[in-house]
């Protein structure tokens, strides 16, 4: 293994500059509001391919619309003639309401341990600490092993359309030769015991299908007996999906969590009867859960004009989320809750992916997270919601969630994504970067 930016002495380490890093990046405002009212990727774009211009790279800034700006460079390994390897990240976040939070999600400011802030985990901790590995290298003379291409994107937060679809799509030559990639909600720990730590590595993801519900009705006068209101039509069907149970579907990929999970805690686990099993995992129970079946949240409602008006149209969204191999049935459970009277068209919907815990790559990953934790081992997942994986999949390209993360038993990290008080410990950061800088050396 090639000397890492942990035994080195002298200079700038990734270490040292990863926390700084990542609060800088917090304190770049882009939020997502899942339109063009935001301010955009863009300054973020230039303050990456700033950082990467620094230590000798040419990144190139794509521009999809006005502001929506992603970044993407390549470094050249010691051998071009092996596969490269993807190492993506989303600058943008979701929107945060500075009343509700401890300390500004805007600011970075670092508290009891932690760099708090829109994007601590979702997923700035991740761009920095890739940055503060390829900064580090590249400054040391360290090559990789192979290529890598680095993107940083925007508009993952509203599915990718103007950041990962639009390179896929527009720029495809720019992934030429990477068959693998890694990127955000994997890596990180789940403490078993004194002698156990779980790595979940994402291996797996649900699909989804954003939906916009739409039921028609009779308008007329609020102060009449109305018998076709569209509202009480709607909201029915709304609260029977709400309230409904899908059926647990046991995937591959849950098998295989549900296993060594079950190895870990000396029990054999009936994915029907998980309730107690849940209870023992903290704060991974919530992505946990979410994997066991598909799922149909209502999220948002309209309808009417005036008080005294009955309308003539009520609408609402939904978020659904299938399981690898089950959207036919999906959405033939969707229509029969929901009934004949409610139209149902898709806002926004993409593919589920799946793929095997095994390989080179998989070992890589193994072997840096024992290195900096002996009692490590890793295991594959299901992320419950989506990532821009799923686009990159289309150029052929198998991906994993692995963004190494050490954390605190006691710390919720699903309450993390899209929280409040969203953030990411320093110790965390500083693992993760040597984890990182192991696993290119071993990939």
């Amino acid at each position: 293994m090639s000397e890492s930016s942990t035994t080195r002495t002298g200079g700038v380490t990734g270490e040292d500059e990863v926390v700084d890093l990542c609060r800088d990046l917090i304190r770049i405002d882009t939020s997502n509001y899942g339109d063009h009212s935001g301010p955009g990727e863009r300054a973020a774009a230039e303050y990456v391919a700033e950082k990467l211009a620094e230590v000798g790279l040419e990144p190139k800034i794509f521009e999809s619309h006005k502001g929506r700006a992603s970044t993407v460079a390549r470094i050249a390994g010691e051998d071009p003639s092996r596969p490269a390897l993807l190492i993506h990240g989303h600058t943008d976040v979701v929107p945060a309401n500075a009343d509700d939070w401890t300390h500004d999600p805007f600011a970075g400011e670092i508290a009891d341990g932690c760099v708090w802030g829109r994007g601590a985990v979702d997923m700035k901790d991740m761009d920095a600490m890739t940055l503060a590995v390829v900064r580090d290298r590249l400054r040391s003379g360290r090559k990789p092993p192979r290529d890598i291409v680095l993107a940083f994107l925007a508009d993952e937060e509203a599915g990718g359309t103007y950041g990962a679809r639009f390179l896929v799509d527009k720029h495809p030559e720019l992934f030429e030769g990477v068959t693998e990639a890694i990127s955000e909600v994997g890596g990180f720990s789940f403490t078993v015991n004194e002698k156990l730590r779980l790595y979940l590595v994402e291996t797996a993801q649900k699909g989804m299908h954003w939906m916009k519900l739409t039921v028609d009705g009779t308008a007329g006068h609020g102060s009449m007996i109305h018998k076709d209101n569209a509202i009480t039509e709607l909201s029915e069907a709304v609260g029977r999906l709400g309230r409904h149970k899908f059926p647990v579907r046991v995937t591959k990929t849950l098998r295989h969590f549900l296993d060594e999970l079950g190895d870990a805690l000396g029990t054999e686990l009936d994915p029907e009867n998980m309730d107690e099993t849940l209870a023992k995992l903290g704060g991974i129970a919530k992505l946990i859960g979410a994997s066991l079946q598909n799922t149909a949240n209502p999220t948002q409602l309209g309808a009417g004009y005036k008080v005294n008006v009955i309308p003539g149209q009520a609408t609402a969204h939904v978020d659904g989320r299938f399981l690898p191999g089950y959207e036919e049935e999906f959405l033939a459970d969707l229509d029969r809750i929901l009934g004949p009277r409610v139209k149902r068209e898709d806002v926004h919907a993409d593919k589920a992916l799946e793929t095997t815990f095994d390989g080179a790559l998989v070992d890589a990953m193994q072997t840096a997270l024992q290195a900096e934790d002996p009692i490590a081992r890793a295991v594959p997942y299901m992320l419950s919601a989506g990532t821009d994986a799923k686009s990159f999949d289309d150029l052929g390209i198998r991906g994993f969630g692995f963004a190494p993360l050490k954390l605190p038993p006691e710390l919720d990290f699903a309450g993390m994504f899209h929280g409040v008080d969203e953030r990411v410990p320093v110790d965390g950061l500083k693992f993760g970067v040597r984890v990182l800088d192991r696993f290119i050396d071993a990939s």
